[in-house]
């Protein structure tokens, strides 16, 4: 008895296609250019490997029963993936990355890069893409440790790291900000340490593994709130679940609606070079994915709507939930 995996063969599912199309065995073999006798036998094969019934015989039409409906129906899909395989191996034959991994840190806003992930989709290129989010110095690292091929969002702080190449992206400033209605929304400015201190602060978890991550913005002694994205910071601190600072381009709709409140702190001023960084060696050229992304990088529309076109979250929504 064939194995079940070798009865459903392209050229089986096309058979049993065409006899659903057609009605009847003797249509079907009209068609295919086959004896009759020889596609009943195809036939049975395929019916015995899976143990079931295709197709109704007790009248004259080949009716199919449910399974063979599943089947039909499981096999059209089955036969448009192995069209989309053969060519997506062609394609990468040509020199395309079987898949690319971008590792975009919480600073870049996500609509942006979505709306380039869409421009690359649109070329049908054979590349997948894989979209992972860091924080910190995790973005960074996940290009070291290769889990990544593209990190958008670093930070430069201008100390060039070997086999490396970054280009810078642009800058972000943070800004010290409170919920409307949070403690610190009517203490006098400019908040000192000291003031700061005793209320919580929300902070986003760096994404590096443990031992190896950075902590910015907290006190000696201060209660953490940790969270995992600047999203769900700046959701938390809405809600006046602490106080911190977030990137001025996520928060600016809420300072303009009063939802948050910008205070003035002894602080030092945050104001973070942010680029981009790949691998590169004199051995390994960039592949065709990767090039259109550093094509698409340097364009400076691209470059400032990833670091400035946030879609904040409605105030309302955050503070209710």
């Amino acid at each position: 008895m064939p194995h079940p995996r070798h009865a459903l063969s392209p050229d089986n599912l096309h058979l049993i296609g065409t006899v659903a199309r057609c009605g009847s065995l003797a249509a079907a073999a009209r068609e295919l250019g086959m004896v009759p006798s020889a596609l009943t036998y195809r036939v049975r094969q395929v019916e015995d490997a899976l143990d079931v019934l295709l197709f109704d015989r007790r009248s004259r039409r080949a009716t199919l029963t449910r399974a063979g409906q599943e089947l039909l129906r499981a096999s059209e899909h089955l036969l448009r993936e192995l069209d989309a395989v053969a060519l997506r191996v062609r394609r990468i034959a040509t020199g395309w990355e079987p898949e690319l991994t971008l590792a975009a840190d919480a600073v870049i806003a996500s609509a942006p890069l979505f709306d380039l992930c869409h421009d690359f989709y649109a070329l049908q290129a054979p590349t997948r893409l894989r979209l992972r989010t860091e924080t910190l110095s995790g973005t960074l690292e996940a290009l070291l440790s290769g889990q990544a091929d593209l990190a958008l969002g670093v930070a430069l702080d201008g100390s060039g790291l070997p086999g490396l190449h970054s280009v810078f992206l642009g800058e972000v400033e943070f800004v010290f900000v409170v919920a409307q209605q949070h403690a610190l929304a009517s203490a006098p400015e400019p908040l000192t340490p000291a003031v700061i201190q005793p209320h919580r602060v929300v902070a986003v978890a760096d994404t590096a593994p443990a031992g190896r991550g950075q902590s910015v913005g907290l006190l000696p002694g201060q209660e953490v709130f940790t969270v995992p994205t600047m999203q769900h910071k700046l959701a938390a601190q809405l809600r006046g679940l602490g106080c911190g600072a977030l990137p001025l381009p996520l928060v600016q709709g809420h300072l303009h609606s009063g939802a948050l409140l910008r205070k003035r702190t002894t602080l030092p001023a945050r104001v973070h070079r942010i680029g981009y960084a790949w691998r590169s060696s004199a051995a390994s050229a960039p592949g065709p994915a990767l090039q259109w992304w550093l094509q698409r990088l340097a364009n400076p529309a691209s470059a400032s709507a990833l670091l400035h076109h946030f879609a904040d979250c409605p105030a309302g929504e955050a503070q209710n939930g």
